[in-house]
């Protein structure tokens, strides 16, 4: 996996949208914002929630700076690829298959049967 900076001058980072999480317990709303877990704020009523909220987001964000990095996600091979197709030539295996198929006709008649009760 790698990781590099993006260098776009192009991009205005002064603005950012964080989603708020709000919720209301016992006549109290808590609002939090989604993935910063540190940005909570209580009060009695909704809107003074965010107002708190929007004012220790710009307090925590005062003297920070905010870049955008790109992540490469490594490009590992699915560990189970090998196992795909392994038993296309196994002469027994479409006989698998009608037994797994049959099974299943069998317990969804179960199901059926026991849902007209």
């Amino acid at each position: 996996m790698t990781a590099s900076f993006v260098n776009n001058q192009n991009q205005d980072l002064s603005k950012v949208n964080y989603p708020i999480l709000i919720e209301e317990k016992e006549g109290a709303y808590t609002a939090t914002v989604w993935g910063l877990p540190e940005c909570k704020s209580e009060a009695q009523t909704r809107e003074e929630a965010i107002q708190n909220l929007y004012e220790i987001v710009n307090t925590r964000l005062q003297n920070v700076e905010i870049v955008m990095a790109e992540i490469e996600a490594s490009h590992k091979q699915n560990p189970w690829i090998e196992f795909a197709g392994m038993y296309e030539d196994n002469p027994l295996f479409n006989e698998v298959i009608s037994n797994i198929a049959a099974y299943r006709r069998e317990i969804d008649n179960q199901i059926d049967s026991e849902g007209d009760v």
